[in-house]
């Protein structure tokens, strides 16, 4: 009996023994490994792009609304400032002018007017980046009233774009657009062929 049990324990030694990866079958799963994850990566470029492109959409089509809402609630003027490249600033206009908002749109989007794109169908205007009212980058005070209407330093209505999209890549044209009267505010994104909402 007990020569059968030292010739099972040698047997389970031999094969145990025999388990295992040599250094360079996992070194080749380690290869094989990185360039999937390569391909994956490149794959996912425009994908992180269009992401990108949308949440800037998104903050500026927000920073305006909250603009419109605050001037609604407050009853005060709230003044829009395009700032630079990439930021937004809220000021409330009355006695003690204060900056009560503001964001920095996140690079690599900037304001950005994107070759053969076009106006979009509200047609608001695309001499530049930033159109309000016809005129490029807007009249020098642009602010809600506390009805909601968005309009210049003289009180009348203004309409607007503010075009948004990343150097040398025509996917990412995203716009936002705002009528005077109403305060309404559509995100458009460009699909190669056309502005859809």
């Amino acid at each position: 009996m007990k020569k059968q049990e030292t010739f099972s324990t040698g047997a389970r030694r031999e094969r145990n023994g025999e388990r295992g990866f040599t250094m360079w079958e996992l070194a080749i799963v380690c290869v094989l490994m990185l360039i999937i994850s390569a391909m994956a990566m490149v794959q996912l470029h425009p994908t992180i792009q269009q992401q990108q492109a949308d949440a800037a959409m998104v903050e500026v089509a927000s920073m305006l609304r909250q603009a419109r809402e605050m001037a609604i609630s407050q009853r005060r003027q709230i003044q829009v400032q395009f700032i630079g490249t990439n930021q937004i600033q809220l000021n409330r206009l009355n006695i003690n002018p204060a900056v009560v908002g503001g964001v920095q749109i996140q690079a690599p989007m900037t304001y950005r007017l994107i070759a053969g794109k076009g106006d979009t169908p509200d047609a608001f205007g695309n001499a530049g980046p930033i159109e309000f009212g016809g005129v490029v980058n807007g009249p020098p005070t642009m602010m809600f009233q506390s009805d909601g209407t968005f309009v210049g330093p003289t009180g009348a209505l203004l309409n607007g774009t503010v075009f948004l999209g990343m150097l040398n890549e025509p996917s990412t044209a995203r716009a936002v657009t705002l009528v005077g009267a109403t305060g309404r505010i559509r995100m458009w994104r460009n699909n190669s062929a056309a502005w859809i909402n």
